[in-house]
């Protein structure tokens, strides 16, 4: 699947050093990154910020410390060394990663609601296109998911724009996809829908249903067209009528209001 697969758990301690109006705040956090329930796959970050700014961090996968200023560098030259330091950070991992990546996935990530897809077509106000599909997508969880377009079996990357995830307040998110396009006759356009609730893609073709005038002058030469047989019929009846009868003009009667209760 292609919607990128990778959460994190992240932890907040904070410690502050104010000094009259002047102060100075940091906190450390502490991340858990993982694509899977293999605890292979988990990553822990410790990263340390003073006044918003990231100053430097510890990596589980390289064992290393990276720092971005000179008062970290003096701060982890001896800090980040020694078989001290790496023993309490695999612990960490240990008790904040490892125990709780079986726990994350039990009671959210392995809980899926699978998206509610409506392909439409919107008045558009732009010029250089004569029309506008959404492709929307409701009521879906989790909330990474990607929206795409296809025309003729190709994606297509411009005069595309979308939402964010939108939060409906239920755990639930949507989103909205749009394309300004040129029909070309015998084309097929295509809404792709990948998401985590999903084995696989699900594509949504874009059957346009024929305007509401047309529709109706569509039917309206239909009954017109019915009624020129009806009454080149009555002629043919009346031009024989003298050999089949009053009968046969009741049947015509008959006929004839069996089809104005069709139209």
């Amino acid at each position: 699947m292609s919607v990128l697969n990778l959460s994190s758990i992240h932890l907040l301690l904070l410690f502050s050093s104010l000094s009259g109006v002047d102060g100075y705040f940091g906190h450390f956090e502490m991340r858990c990154r993982f694509s899977s329930k293999d605890p292979r796959d988990i990553e822990f970050l410790l990263q340390v910020y003073g006044n918003k700014k990231l100053l430097g961090q510890y990596n589980s996968t390289t064992e290393k410390c990276t720092v971005y200023t000179q008062w970290m560098k003096n701060f982890t030259e001896t800090a980040c060394k020694g078989p001290a330091f790496l023993a309490e950070r695999r612990e960490e991992m240990k008790k904040y990663c490892s125990s709780n990546v079986p726990v994350v996935y039990e009671y959210l990530l392995d809980k899926t609601v699978e998206p509610y897809i409506r392909l439409r077509s919107v008045e558009l106000f732009s010029t250089r296109h004569l029309a506008m599909l959404v492709c929307s997508a409701y009521n879906f969880y989790p909330k990474p998911i990607r929206v795409t377009w296809l025309r003729d079996g190709q994606e297509v990357t411009s005069n595309v724009t979308s939402t964010e995830e939108l939060v409906n307040g239920d755990w639930t998110y949507q989103i909205h996809s749009h394309l300004e396009y040129t029909p070309t006759p015998g084309e097929r356009i295509t809404c792709m829908v990948e998401h985590f609730s999903l084995t696989e893609p699900k594509l949504y073709d874009w059957n346009p249903s024929m305007p509401g005038p047309e529709r109706n002058k569509m039917v309206i030469g239909a009954c017109g067209v019915l009624l020129g047989v009806v009454f080149i019929a009555a002629g043919l009846i009346y031009y024989k009528k003298k050999s089949t009868g009053e009968e046969t003009l009741a049947i015509l009667c008959q006929t004839t209001k069996y089809f104005q209760v069709q139209i």
